[in-house]
């Protein structure tokens, strides 16, 4: 569904209007479809009671069209750009300047949480507000960052450390000195610039944030720093975490550690999908007593009017997703070839847009002409897939990432079992918590590997009684422990709670 921009979208965030909730995204709601995007759509329209304010970080201030249109109980929406836009600097009274960039340099280098109050009060002392550039124009910060890349990265290319250092900082200007909405709870949906802006909510206003990861922003992108060609100045080590050398991968790193840590400093409570990322939460800084589970919910009677329309002598094997590199298709179609060669029977089908990413859905698409798989595997584009979930048998996951991915509990509400590497809460929801759980929804399998893929897809479909059993299995699990209700009943209550703190 696509959104323009009118009414009350548009709401003045220091207008009359404040929220009960604002919500802070990064780089998804509402331009983006699917994902965490359509989490939020989902959790804003099944809480039509509760006023809404959207705080959209984008990368740069040029207009980007809403791909989702939000429900009506979104009272404003607040954009805003990373990438400081271009303009003549105003001039900031040479003490003050000193005092900022000053600031600025300690958190990005060391995590202080002060350095974010002491910014906040240079701030608010300021009128008119200063935009990002006109800090970052200024000379006190060119010779603080001069300072710093003598100190740290004397080796590396100042063209390159001075473009790396304006991108942090000019983000983190930006989410400080923006506008920020009214509301009475600041909910984020990662750590990153949008935790930033959370922290930033709470010191300057008081009122409680909290975030709810679906993964972890930090870890995701220091493995997108680690493989990163854009970034100059590297030394090979691989994807090593902690290095002797210093280089501008480990300036990158440092600065977005930073910003989970003034994030997780600021909320509580703070919620993961499933407890192994709680656990990986606390291990990068939050407070034992703060980190908390509310899983993803499904709602199971969304799909209760659909008859079984599987065919007994044509299987349907299923992957629901993108065909991006991080859905790792290439191993899906690798693992239906295997199969293939055994039961010629059984039909392959891929479920999702191939528009992201065309170089990559090319590629998938000249592999299974390769593999002979042209009268056994198609892509069906974007479905809707309750005209799907009826005829298949079962679901595949190859995915290289996941947190908690919504496609198995659609599944198993219709009693489709599945086979997932062993990523994010996969084994959790096939599998259970432990304790009174009994009986496997479908198979776990290693990451990247076609043929345990294809012997999981095997055991299941040559064995009809073991493929309904896991089928049940993954429709108790998902009634009793995913109720989609019950998952909204915890956000209406969390944001009740944190209101009345307030």
């Amino acid at each position: 569904m696509v959104a323009g921009r009118g009414g009350a979208m548009n709401a003045a965030p220091h207008g009359e209007v404040e929220a009960d909730v604002c919500l802070i995204v990064e780089g998804a709601y509402p331009y983006v479809i699917g994902g965490v995007s359509g989490w939020l759509q989902d959790l804003i329209a099944n809480l039509p009671d509760i006023r809404f304010a959207i705080a959209a970080i984008k990368p740069s201030p040029a207009e980007l069209p809403f791909r989702i249109a939000p429900p009506p109980n979104v009272v404003a929406i607040t954009e805003i750009g990373l990438a400081p836009a271009a303009s003549a600097p105003r001039r900031i009274p040479e003490a003050v300047a000193v005092r900022i960039a000053d600031a600025l340099m300690v958190f990005v280098a060391t995590g202080r949480q002060e350095a974010i109050a002491t910014l906040l009060d240079l701030f608010a002392g300021l009128d008119p507000m200063p935009a990002p550039g006109d800090i970052l124009a200024h000379p006190a910060t060119f010779q603080r960052l001069q300072r710093h890349y003598r100190a740290i990265l004397p080796r590396a290319s100042f063209h390159h450390y001075f473009w790396a250092m304006r991108t942090l900082l000019g983000g983190l200007l930006a989410v400080l000195t923006a506008p920020l909405p009214r509301a009475r709870v600041y909910h984020t949906i990662s750590t990153g610039f949008a935790g930033l802006l959370a922290a930033r909510a709470r010191h300057q206003t008081g009122r409680p944030a909290f975030i709810t990861e679906h993964g972890i922003y930090l870890l995701e992108r220091q493995i997108e720093v680690m493989m990163a060609e854009w970034i100059g100045d590297q030394i090979d080590t691989g994807l090593q975490m902690e290095r002797s050398v210093r280089d501008l991968r480990d300036l990158w790193v440092r600065a977005f550690t930073s910003y989970a840590e003034a994030c997780y400093d600021a909320c509580d409570p703070i919620v993961a999908l499933y407890g192994e990322n709680n656990a990986v939460q606390r291990r990068l800084g939050a407070k034992p007593d703060r980190v908390r589970a509310i899983p993803n919910g499904v709602d199971v009677h969304r799909f209760a009017h659909l008859a079984d329309a599987r065919d007994p002598a044509r299987p349907v094997v299923a992957l629901l997703g993108r065909v991006v590199p991080i859905k790792d298709v290439k191993t899906y179609i690798r693992a239906a070839a295997i199969v293939h060669d055994a039961r010629p029977d059984i039909r392959f089908v891929v479920l999702g847009p191939e528009d992201e990413d065309p170089e990559y859905a090319a590629e998938c698409a000249a592999l299974v002409a390769e593999l002979g798989l042209g009268d056994a595997l198609s892509f069906e584009g974007r479905v809707r897939i309750e005209d799907w979930m009826a005829r298949i048998d079962l679901l595949v996951l190859t995915s290289l990432s996941e947190a908690q991915p919504l496609v198995i509990l659609e599944g198993g509400a219709c009693g489709i079992p599945v086979v997932a590497p062993d990523v994010g809460s996969c084994r959790e929801m096939i599998e259970g918590r432990g304790g009174s759980d009994s009986g496997h929804g479908g198979i776990v399998t290693p990451l990247v590997n076609p043929a345990a893929t294809a012997a999981a897809i095997r055991q299941i479909l040559d064995d009809p009684a073991l493929r309904d059993r896991m089928g049940e299995t993954m429709r108790e699990r998902v009634k009793r422990d995913y109720d989609h209700p019950t998952i909204i009943g915890a956000y209406r209550r969390l944001y009740g709670e944190l209101a009345a703190r307030g």
